[in-house]
């Protein structure tokens, strides 16, 4: 048994009372504990596995903003951004507050955001010790003397085991997350995917950093160069984020939030890592491999009866992921601040099979594809997906924005106008044909386009360099070094013509739809961004 010391903490403010608080316990113990009470297993590599029940991913239609004086001229409420009744609210959370009460709770306090000048510090509380365990991972850390003095300004309650009545509470069903700006809180209940927890924060950074700081908050991942360089890289799960900034030749900063300052830097907002580990190998990915030992924790993986890890086995979910902290990788940024940001990388995993591997973009075509934010989803993923299905999310991140996306892309332009930065849309999906046809793009090829780039080997627009997309109207580069000149061109992998026109244009038709709930708030040169040719 680990002997734990309940260190003297009062939660009486928040209305938990005669709970026993296991309070800042190491990564050590909280996996220690987890196996005590047989909420998980230790895999042969060290890591932690454990299952998060019902929910193997975020619920999006059950996230929630509180409609108060702070938010209800400020959020663009929509069918992402849904509105909660504050009375609501605190009836709710009382019921969760009570849940928790007299029960073993785990409480952290920890901070995002990596500038000392826009530090959030936040008490995760939490039913599990897994969990707890998930807010040391991702989180950033205090030092002893800073937890001496610390004052938590947003407070985390994440209770799994809570399940709300929805005819009486006011969410859809049982589980819900809930942002309260006047009261700084983040409600979670009824799902122990512990995604929600470090994605409630972002959520609220959203709001918070724009609004106030006039920082833009980035889904994204960014690494920097031995030259100072830094790169940012867009997209989508599943697309490639972090396994493409996780580079042995650059420092990684961060895999996934992030802030772009005034001063024309980029900082992390977390302090570990949260990768999708489908198929996850060592000869591909060999970083994120090794980063799985003894403080990372995977989720929803099944493995044999010595504790080995089938990665390809997705039984449970095509979302199983692992979580651990950014030092469990050995090239980092430290801190976790770039400066001189010179590439934004645009992630789609293209599963109809007709964009470029690799285009660059004009800047009315940079803010149209942020805007529109598009990936595919393939077979398999979801009931009823038989065929590649367009899926566009504002920003790369629709799900986790709280102002109107054209807010966010306005802010985009002007940042990489001012730091005179290249943008690259990179598609890591099919090449040859759609999903079931094609095959998908190989890693290596896309490393070495992404190097290409930062090398400063793939040169600006020519007509003997680049090729212009017919429908698309990207730049395609002719060559680039160390990949085959055949897959830089997706008609030619076709060997088809007619077959690749027609599923381009029907890729063409889904973006100028989809774009049509922005038109009004976009300028004529932002919508000359998109594919200008309809099919006939």
């Amino acid at each position: 048994m680990v002997d734990i010391n309940t260190k003297s903490i009062s939660l009486n403010s928040l209305g938990i009372k005669n709970a026993t608080i296991r309070y800042q316990l190491t990564s050590n113990e909280l996996h220690q504990v987890t196996l005590q009470k047989e909420q998980g297993v230790e895999s042969s590599l060290g890591a932690i596995a454990i299952n998060t029940g019902e929910f193997t991913g975020r619920s999006p239609m059950d996230r929630f903003i509180v409609k108060d004086e702070i938010t209800k001229d400020e959020v663009y409420w929509s069918n992402i951004n849904l509105p909660f009744d504050d009375n609501k609210f605190d009836s709710l959370y009382n019921k969760v507050v009570n849940y928790l009460s007299e029960k073993e709770i785990f409480v952290r306090d920890s901070y995002a955001c990596v500038d000392e000048n826009y530090k959030l510090n936040i008490r995760v509380v939490n039913e599990y010790p897994w969990s707890n365990m998930f807010a040391y991972n991702m989180f950033l850390r205090p030092t002893e003397d800073e937890l001496q003095n610390f004052t938590p300004e947003w407070t985390v309650i994440n209770a799994p085991g809570f399940m709300a009545d929805a005819a009486v509470d006011g969410t859809r069903q049982h589980n819900f997350s809930i942002l309260n700006f006047s009261k700084k809180i983040a409600l979670i209940g009824g799902t122990g995917y512990t995604g929600e927890i470090k994605k409630g924060i972002f959520y609220a950074l959203n709001f918070i950093l724009p609004v106030y700081k006039n920082i833009l908050p980035m889904h994204c991942s960014a690494n920097v160069g031995k030259e100072g360089d830094t790169a940012i890289f867009f997209g989508l799960s599943g697309t490639g984020k972090t396994t493409l900034s996780t580079d042995p030749n650059r420092s990684l900063i961060g895999d996934d939030e992030h802030g772009w300052t005034a001063e024309n830097t980029v900082f992390n907002f977390e302090g570990g890592c949260y990768a999708k580990v489908i198929n996850l190998s060592q000869e591909q990915e060999p970083e994120i491999f090794s980063a799985i030992k003894k403080g990372a924790i995977l989720e929803n993986v099944i493995m044999d009866d010595n504790g080995a890890v089938d990665f390809s086995d997705t039984s449970i979910t095509q979302n199983t992921r692992v979580s651990y902290p950014i030092y469990h990788i050995n090239n980092i940024q430290k801190p976790s601040i770039g400066k001189n940001p010179k590439n934004i990388f645009f992630l789609t995993a293209d599963a109809f099979g007709v964009l470029p591997p690799i285009s660059k973009l004009t800047p009315s075509q940079a803010a149209y594809h942020f805007i529109s934010g598009y990936t595919a989803k393939v077979a398999g993923t979801e009931a009823g997906v038989t065929e590649p299905v367009p899926s566009f999310s504002a920003c790369f991140g629709a799900p986790f924005m709280p102002l109107h996306p054209t807010k966010y892309a306005e802010m985009l332009s002007k940042k990489m106008t001012e730091a005179g930065v290249n943008v690259w849309l990179v598609n890591t999906g099919w090449s040859g044909g759609k999903y079931g046809v094609g095959r998908r793009m190989p890693l290596k090829y896309t490393r070495a386009m992404i190097t290409a780039v930062l090398n400063g080997d793939l040169k600006d627009y020519t007509y003997e360099d680049y090729h212009i997309h017919s429908v698309f109207g990207v730049a395609q580069p002719r060559s680039c070094p160390g990949v085959p000149t055949e897959l830089l061109s997706p008609r030619a992998t076709w060997n088809n013509d007619d077959a690749y026109y027609e599923t381009a244009f029907k890729l063409s038709n889904a973006f100028r739809n989809n774009f049509k709930q922005f038109e009004e708030f976009a300028s004529e040169e932002i919508r000359r961004g998109g594919p200008q040719r309809y099919a006939y």
